[in-house]
C-alpha cells in the first residue's frame, strides 16, 4: 500500500509528461502495473482467480 502523499502526488499534473507515474486504481501500487486493466499484477491475479475481470481466465481453467 502506497503512502497518502506518494498517492496525493501521483493526483497532480506532472510538469512534464514523461514524469507520469501511473499507479494501481485498487491499491496504488506503482510497481507491476499493467496499463490495459489499470491494475498492478497483484490486484490483476486476484480479480482473476475470482473471475471478475471479463475476458480472462485462469490458465487451468
Amino acid at each position: 500500500m502506497a503512502r497518502k502523499c506518494q498517492i496525493e502526488k501521483s493526483k497532480r499534473e506532472p510538469k512534464y509528461k514523461t514524469r507520469i507515474k501511473f499507479r494501481c486504481q485498487r491499491c496504488f501500487r506503482s510497481r507491476g502495473y499493467l496499463r490495459k486493466f489499470g491494475l498492478c499484477r497483484i490486484c490483476f491475479r486476484e480479480l482473476a482467480l475470482r473471475g471478475e475481470i471479463p475476458g480472462v481466465r485462469k490458465a487451468s481453467w
